[in-house]
């Protein structure tokens, strides 16, 4: 018997090799991490950026799977994996996002999303993130928390498109169209839903314990508050997530 495939979609600003520890912990070398356009791969001239658009990209990609899928997805993917689950309930067997928080009716973007959804400011901070040499950029990646190898890693993928990719996307996702997305939410009970609540998130750049669990009610979702276990969790501590979703699945079964 086949098992069901296992789809990841990374956020920002990451490319798909922040999956490879937890693709480790589950044991699951056949995973298929996505890499969202703009970040990590390039984007087809005509894409514009936004929170549907990436719902759509992310819907057209599981149909070529011909079979539903187990999806989990982090940060920015944790919102495509959501919205596809409340759209196209029909292409998941299982989802699991550690992002629900951001559909709360009080959710405020975080102090850097609000820069980068200003004119001229946010140009400004992109070119500090995204732009310089790679020792520069893994420094950024460094104060935004993720450290050693990892950092390097992520920092090599950063560049002008993915700067560019991020001002057009936070400015389409300026409140308060996601509060407005999350009052679909509970179509995504079709389906069994997992939220992935960092509780050690201290940044809270996807919302509050209290709002990530507002997403969870709202969606049907089982929830997994994950002691110890912060934003950056895909490199820093893959471990408990990797448990939390073996023990998810289990249950479907």
């Amino acid at each position: 018997m086949s098992r069901t495939p296992l789809v990841l979609v990374h956020g920002n600003p990451e490319s798909s090799i922040i999956w490879g520890p937890l693709i480790g912990e589950l044991g699951r070398p056949d995973a298929i991490a996505l890499s969202p356009p703009g970040f990590g791969v390039p984007a087809p001239r005509d894409f514009a950026p936004s929170p549907s658009a990436y719902r759509d990209w992310l819907s057209s990609q599981l149909e070529l799977f011909g079979q539903p899928v187990d999806l989990v997805g982090h940060d920015w993917g944790g919102i495509h994996v959501a919205l596809v689950a409340s759209s196209r309930p029909d292409l998941v067997r299982s989802w699991a996002s550690d992002a629900l928080g951001v559909f709360a009716p009080d959710y405020e973007w975080h102090a850097r999303a609000q820069r980068w959804q200003q004119d001229g400011d946010g140009e400004a901070s992109v070119r500090e993130i995204y732009g310089g040499d790679r020792e520069q950029r893994a420094a950024v990646m460094s104060a935004l928390g993720i450290t050693g190898r990892m950092a390097e890693r992520v920092a090599a993928g950063l560049d002008d498109e993915m700067g560019q990719t991020v001002l057009k996307l936070l400015r389409a996702a300026r409140q308060p169209v996601m509060s407005d997305l999350g009052k679909a939410l509970s179509w995504a009970a079709d389906r069994p839903g997992l939220a992935l609540i960092a509780v050690d998130d201290f940044g809270r750049a996807s919302g509050t314990v209290e709002q990530h669990e507002w997403g969870a009610q709202r969606s049907g979702a089982q929830m997994s508050h994950l002691e110890g276990v912060g934003h950056w969790w895909p490199e820093e501590t893959p471990g408990p997530v990797a448990t939390a979703l073996r023990g998810f699945w289990a249950r479907l079964s």
